[in-house]
């Protein structure tokens, strides 16, 4: 990792763990995207943007090691769900391979079809309208076709590897002392 901004130092190599710490200071919401196939299929999702208003388009990244990505381009349609503050849960379950990720997950249909998760803050019903080379990611271009929020539902956060906007104290900080 480079020094402050302006130093004389030769580059280093961008490694990945210099990625997730540097990026890991932007603080980014915690969508789970998902779609009604022969059963509803969802996954979590960090990368999440909006696009354009005018048409209305949303940007995502699934990693291309994905397997839950390429049986949502398949149906077409998907529903971006924004989870809310006390929705944890569902970020950490959908973001699990080899599990019934909707086990316990109360949803409706979204017009769609595809599953908006119980509770949401909002959620973006989308058809795909694109996809772009994203190195070990794509990025997945959706066009908007209805959408809603819950202004009284707060949504989730990530930062610095944890939910919430407060980083984790470094090793050997305590907490009372700081």
């Amino acid at each position: 990792m480079s020094g402050s901004p302006g130093s004389t130092q030769t580059p280093q190599p961008v490694t990945p763990q210099a990625m997730r710490e540097v990026l890991g200071h932007f603080v980014s919401g915690v969508v789970v995207i998902t779609a009604q196939g022969a059963e509803p299929i969802g996954f979590t999702c960090q990368s999440f943007a909006s696009l354009s208003l005018d048409p209305p388009l949303i940007t995502f990244s699934p990693a291309r090691s994905s397997t839950t990505w390429p049986r949502i381009r398949e149906v077409g349609r998907f529903c971006v769900n924004v989870l809310a503050e006390d929705h944890q849960e569902y970020s950490n379950g959908f973001a699990r391979s080899g599990t019934d990720k909707f086990a316990g997950v109360n949803w409706a249909p979204a017009p769609s079809g595809a599953p908006v998760l119980e509770g949401v803050s909002a959620w973006i019903d989308c058809t795909l309208w694109n996809e772009y080379d994203g190195g070990d990611h794509t990025m997945v271009v959706g066009q908007v076709s209805d959408l809603g929020a819950d202004p009284a539902r707060l949504p989730l956060l990530f930062y610095r590897g944890a939910y919430g906007i407060t980083a984790p104290l470094p090793p050997g900080v305590d907490e009372e002392t700081g």
